[in-house]
């Protein structure tokens, strides 16, 4: 981000919480008609992006009027039928109503005012966004015909569409000796032994630095949509180069998505005796952070071991979804307490009361108490381990939020019922008509 015109050039996508709702906001670079050159493919980005929104943001400059530029590109929002709001920014120091008036001649709805370097009329921008987009119970997913969905993710060149053609059975998927063939990420239904599963061949990812090519970039995107579409990642690593910072990397989205995980390290049956104890060595040191996930030696190629990737996949996907009650949980909890209690924080011991379970995949556990705020994160750390030990949980990331009960006493101390009060009238009255010693 810098002033002067022309900086974004590509589609640049990012992930937004937007009051509570999860989705995808795309930032282009700028259009005038009159493109040529490197900026005509940047104008293509904006038109491309457009067109696979669902909403689309139409910002305008109130300090430079209405323009011509401006006409032509409402009139091309217009023929594509998607929803538009149209952001009047730059407000800051002039009448509201004067600078947003020449922009109602765009006839594309009501406007609406912003100044986006301080934040004035964001908030409003984002609850009229909300209003637009479909509640997350219209939007309709056939889960049960799409089976468990399973992403196969890594570096290029890893082998990733050879897994897939050899979970298949078939050759679905091209496959050929160059990094980057696989640019988007191809969905794929079928059945397993009368199992439904959807697996998704997705694109190789680089460190950034060393990508260049829009297209690898918008294979990047689709990517990380992918993951989080799954409920099982397959992250696959080549055993010859060993564990990279790339693929610490990709495990650290996956874990971030709250997805189940798989970890395989293909070619391995090309590693010698001494390659493969200094491969695991280094498996053990680095992957502590994740021991939770099911760790696969196989061949892509050769089909060594692949069968036994779907053993794993089940097991993460029923630890992911799996539904537990709350007396279950409490108890659990009472269990851990009793072993190992909380610390005392300013003198006084934090309390866990009980828990309860708060979603799925991944599992979340919410923990009602009093100080929870202050639990340490060895603490949590100590939950974490018990509650996952003792479910059977496997291959997915679980989580904890702690809850601080309410004070039932601060309500009491405020509000008192009829009763109270005229009592306490009673006793002030007979003080008043006791004699002064």
């Amino acid at each position: 981000m810098a002033d002067f015109a022309g900086l974004t050039r590509d589609r640049k996508y990012g992930e937004a919480d937007i009051l509570g709702r999860k989705c995808m906001v795309v930032d282009t670079g700028g259009l005038s008609g009159e493109e040529q050159g490197i900026d005509s493919l940047m104008a293509g980005q904006s038109l491309a992006a457009i067109d696979e929104s669902d909403l689309v943001l139409f910002v305008v400059d109130c300090r430079a009027g209405l323009t011509n530029t401006d006409e032509m590109i409402a009139n091309h929002l217009r023929k594509t039928g998607k929803k538009v709001l149209v952001v009047a920014n730059k407000i800051d120091g002039a009448n509201h109503d004067v600078a947003v008036a020449p922009f109602y001649e765009l006839a594309l709805g009501e406007l609406h005012a912003t100044t986006a370097t301080h934040g004035r009329g964001v908030r409003s921008l984002m609850q009229a966004m909300l209003d637009e987009l479909p509640e997350p119970d219209e939007i309709v997913e056939d889960d049960e015909a799409d089976g468990v969905k399973i992403a196969i993710v890594g570096r290029p060149n890893v082998g990733k569409s050879t897994l897939v053609n050899r979970m298949l059975g078939e050759d679905r998927v091209v496959v050929f000796d160059m990094p980057g063939t696989t640019r988007d990420s191809i969905y794929i239904r079928y059945e397993r032994e009368g199992t439904p599963y959807t697996i998704i061949d997705t694109a190789g990812i680089r460190r950034r630095k060393n990508v260049s090519l829009t297209v690898e970039k918008f294979s990047i995107v689709k990517t990380l949509q992918a993951i989080n579409d799954a409920n099982v990642v397959v992250l696959l690593m080549d055993a010859s180069e060993g564990v990279v910072d790339q693929d610490l990397h990709l495990l650290g989205q996956v874990i971030e998505a709250g997805r189940g995980v798989v970890i395989a390290l293909n070619k391995w049956d090309g590693l010698d005796a001494e390659h493969k104890a200094k491969i695991k060595r280094d498996l053990e040191r680095r992957l502590q952070f994740v021991d939770f996930a099911d760790l696969h030696f196989i061949s892509a190629l050769h089909g060594t071991n692949v069968g036994h990737l779907y053993e794993s996949v089940e097991r993460a996907y029923r630890s992911a979804t799996d539904k537990f009650s709350t007396n279950q949980l409490t108890r659990i909890l009472e269990d851990a307490v009793s072993v190992h209690q909380p610390p005392l924080v300013n003198g006084r011991r934090i309390k866990l009361r009980y828990a309860h379970t708060g979603g799925h995949n991944p599992p979340i556990i919410i923990i009602h108490g009093n100080q929870t705020d202050a639990v340490p994160a060895h603490y949590k750390r100590y939950l974490e381990k018990t509650f996952r030990r003792v479910l059977d949980l496997h291959g997915t990331p679980l989580r904890i939020e702690f809850k601080t009960s309410d004070n039932p006493y601060a309500v009491k101390a405020t509000k008192r019922n009829y009763k109270q009060i005229t009592q306490k009238e009673r006793v002030q009255a007979r003080l008043k008509k006791r004699p002064k010693q």
